[in-house]
């Protein structure tokens, strides 16, 4: 048994805490700043990650950052590595290392991850510059056909790999399974899929021999498609997405971070929140989002060094409702709080 793979999973699972995506890849980062004007350039890009990862007192709600490579080797404008300013804020620094999607073969709509050529060596480099944990995720598109049985498969199979090669080098695996958001399907037919996603994944965990108390699992939640006319209460999507849970998920896994997969930063957290209010669960239930903890802060910056601190304020108080509703204790009326 590794004792820095169990050091790092207990950083990383802590009540009230979550973990900050900030692995945006080059192409969504570019869409992001465009919304707000700023162009995507190596400057801007480091300004934004080294202004998020200094906000003050941020490691109280967040235990963890994944970063995108480019990140792993900038400084802020102190010169401090941006890894060693998280680990200072007691923020674990972790790192996307999958390669990003492209079509399935011969499966027309299914997406496969590519990138496990080299991880091993890539890991290695990457635990130089601090970083403890990885992640990697799959994505499936969901209708009345998909994703196929060889996408389940094929997915399942190369997250598993991943996982089992970032525990041979002492580095806990995030294992993300996302079933995407859009489409017109029902809360049912999400369920549906989620649940045969998650029963393949597992499988392949177990015929990897990834030892499920060493990883984490980030899933998407149970949601109906963003096109259906019928949205989802926090309520239902949190007794959906905890019904299938515990269906497929065993007990041995120490936390699940949801990912926010394309809800506003306050749908996120109500679902979040409505889940903890639903009696204690197998597993640590808490949040691993990107653009629902970073957009109302993207929006205060604007690229401006002069709202620097707006947008560490904004962050700040997103990670701190989240933190809320890790442990079922958010409500409406605090967004409109400071």
């Amino acid at each position: 048994m590794s004792t820095e793979l169990q050091a790092t999973v207990d950083a990383l699972v802590q009540k009230g805490k979550g973990i900050l995506a900030a692995d945006e890849s080059g192409p969504t980062i570019a869409k992001r700043f465009k919304a707000i004007g700023v162009e995507s350039t190596e400057e801007n890009r480091r300004a934004w990650r080294s202004l998020i990862l200094a906000a003050p007192g941020l490691g109280q709600y967040i235990s963890g950052v994944i970063l995108y490579e480019e990140t792993l080797t900038q400084c802020s404008g102190e010169g401090e590595a941006l890894p060693q300013l998280a680990a200072r804020q007691g923020i674990v620094p972790g790192i996307k290392v999958d390669a990003g999607k492209i079509p399935l073969a011969l499966a027309p709509g299914d997406e496969i991850t590519q990138g496990l050529d080299g991880l091993a060596q890539r890991l290695d480099g990457y635990k130089q510059h601090g970083a403890r944990f990885a992640k990697w995720r799959a994505v499936y598109n969901v209708s009345d056909v998909l994703p196929s049985r060889a996408a389940i498969e094929a997915n399942a199979e190369a997250l598993a790999r991943y996982a089992a090669i970032c525990q041979a080098q002492d580095v806990v695996p995030i294992v993300e399974p996302e079933v995407l958001i859009d489409g017109d399907h029902t809360l049912a037919r999400c369920a549906e899929v989620t649940q045969a996603v998650l029963l393949e994944v597992f499988h392949a965990l177990y015929r990897h021999r990834v030892a499920l108390e060493h990883m984490l699992l980030k899933p998407s939640m149970v949601v109906p498609g963003k096109a259906h006319a019928q949205q989802a209460a926090p309520d239902e999507v949190a007794a959906e997405t905890l019904r299938v849970l515990r269906r497929t998920v065993p007990a041995a896994v120490p936390g699940i971070n949801f990912l926010s997969g394309g809800q506003s930063p306050a749908e996120a957290t109500a679902n979040l929140d409505a889940m903890n209010r639903m009696g204690a669960q197998p597993w640590h239930l808490s949040f691993s989002y990107g653009r629902a903890l970073q957009d109302t802060a993207m929006q205060a910056w604007q690229g401006q060094p002069a709202n620097e601190r707006l947008a560490q304020d904004a962050l700040q108080k997103r990670a701190r409702l989240n933190a809320a509703a890790s442990m079922g204790k958010y409500s409406a009326s605090m967004e409109s709080t400071d």
